[in-house]
């Protein structure tokens, strides 16, 4: 259904066009995209994209991230989804992944879809549990998370709305 692939050079108009129908859809913030919906140069963002996936050139305020494009079949860009490999006194709430679906293809189930891409990619790194948070009014999401073995772990309060912390195993494969 869709494949992950690693942010290039090459996919700048289809990732201009993918950030900007969350804008012209009203919303600002496109979870999981490494602040591509705070970033003007797609040039600057693919650097910092590339420079997070390795411990000698991550943003020291940063953790090493995998960040990929979601591609439908017909090589559009449907969604993003970042790995966090680590979790840092900031994200110890938010946790390892985030993601997002442009908003013209939600509720076709490209979300699970990228979740478990993104599940097997953390198995395959060594990892053997997955913590994601999501908003409590964020049913889609929570049924995302759900769908690929997430299990309430607790809740927390992040800018007035509260939001719950899941747990996947993953377990590792050999």
């Amino acid at each position: 259904m869709i494949t992950l692939k690693r942010p290039i050079k090459e996919y700048e108009e289809e990732a201009i066009s993918f950030k900007q129908e969350f804008f012209d859809n009203g919303e600002t913030t496109i979870n999981g995209s490494e602040l591509l919906d705070h970033t003007d140069s797609y040039d600057e963002w693919l650097k910092s994209v590339t420079d997070n996936t390795s411990s000698d050139t991550v943003n020291p305020s940063w953790v090493v991230t995998d960040t990929f494009f979601a591609f439908d079949e017909n090589n559009r860009i449907v969604g993003i989804i970042d790995f966090r490999h680590e979790l840092n006194d900031f994200l110890k709430d938010f946790g390892n992944c985030g993601y997002s679906v442009r908003p013209s293809e939600r509720r076709k189930g490209y979300a699970t879809e990228m979740l478990k891409l993104v599940l097997e990619h953390a198995r395959q790194i060594g990892m053997d549990k997955v913590q994601l948070s999501v908003e409590r009014s964020n049913e889609a999401s929570v049924k995302t998370i759900t769908k690929n073995g997430g299990k309430y772990e607790r809740s927390f309060e992040f800018e007035n709305e509260k939001a719950d912390v899941y747990m996947i195993n993953i377990g590792i494969s050999y």
